[in-house]
């Protein structure tokens, strides 16, 4: 494991850091160079890995599918390729049943230039993210890149059976920009990083239930919390019951900070002291600080 940053490093030196040395064997490597068929029409470069790595190997023993977008080309955008490729890893992972997959997100979502393969790409991985943990196989969602996970990789992201972040990690389904151009910057600030940040960023996330831990911005953090998820994992639980739950918890946190326009206001409701001082703390004294939190559904 290697305790270099997370979000500085790129998707291969994720890899590398996370998984046990030497055991990595990536799948449609650059030797391949299946690349997207589209971006040449457009002139726009391409990518011998299309801007994803995936491949398998172990953590700690354990055997791993894991994949790992590239957020340097067209900010991890999905398009045809790229997709194929994730829904493919997943497809087999049902074939070969590994102790887990593991999805290192860095994507702003769908790449425009191919969108409408792209989208159809979005819909294929998620339902073989479902097929995946209906099959008894986890599959982790590990945020902590530049571009976080937004548009349809923030929605695969939520199929996940858990979503590990970072405080530098970001998760949603529209992106600030985006809020901001159809309903106006009064709406959302894309240019106040802090507010983007306090609703998007990996605290919040944290704190409102949608990432089950938060671990600082090191590669092993990411590997330690993601071998503790595996562990963990027992996938014993009804899909109906489970569906149910869900819906339980998502209308009770909506009565509860429906009207909260900011993460600041989620967090005074949630009854934490302080709570304008938690953007300025580092991770080990935030969790320490919040570690008695109560929330509407628990």
């Amino acid at each position: 494991m290697s305790s270099h940053s997370f979000y500085e490093a790129d998707a291969r030196e994720r890899i590398r850091g996370l998984l046990d040395g030497g055991s990595f064997r990536e799948f449609v490597g650059p030797a391949r160079r299946i690349i997207s068929p589209h971006l040449a029409q457009l002139d726009q470069p391409g990518a011998f890995d299309d801007g994803i790595v995936v491949g398998a190997g172990t953590l700690e023993g354990r055997t791993v599918l894991i994949a790992a977008q590239q957020g340097q080309f067209m900010g991890g955008g999905v398009g045809e390729v790229h997709g194929a490729k994730l829904t493919g890893l997943l497809e087999r992972a049902i074939e070969v049943r590994p102790e887990a997959v593991l999805l290192l997100l860095d994507s702003g979502g769908v790449r425009l230039h191919e969108a409408n393969a792209g989208l159809i790409a979005i819909s294929e991985i998620m339902r073989a993210v479902l097929a995946t943990r209906a099959a008894g196989v986890p599959v982790f969602a590990l945020i902590g890149s530049g571009n976080g996970a937004f548009g349809g990789m923030g929605i695969v992201a939520r199929c996940c059976t858990a979503v590990v972040m970072s405080e530098e990690g970001r998760l949603s389904l529209s992106g600030p920009e985006v809020i901001e151009t159809v309903r106006g910057v009064e709406e959302f600030d894309s240019r106040d990083r802090a507010l983007v940040w306090r609703v998007t960023g990996g605290k919040h996330r944290y704190l409102i239930g949608d990432a089950v831990q938060l671990v600082p911005d090191r590669i092993d953090a990411f590997a330690e919390a993601a071998l503790s998820l595996i562990d963990a994992h027992t996938e014993t639980e009804d899909p109906l019951q489970a569906l149910d739950q869900a819906h339980a918890q998502l209308g009770a946190r909506l009565q509860a900070y429906g009207n909260c326009r900011d993460g600041l206001e989620v967090w005074k409701l949630q009854g934490i002291a302080d709570a304008g001082q938690l953007p300025l703390l580092d991770t080990a004294d935030f969790l320490d600080a919040v570690k008695d939190r109560s929330l509407p559904w628990n």
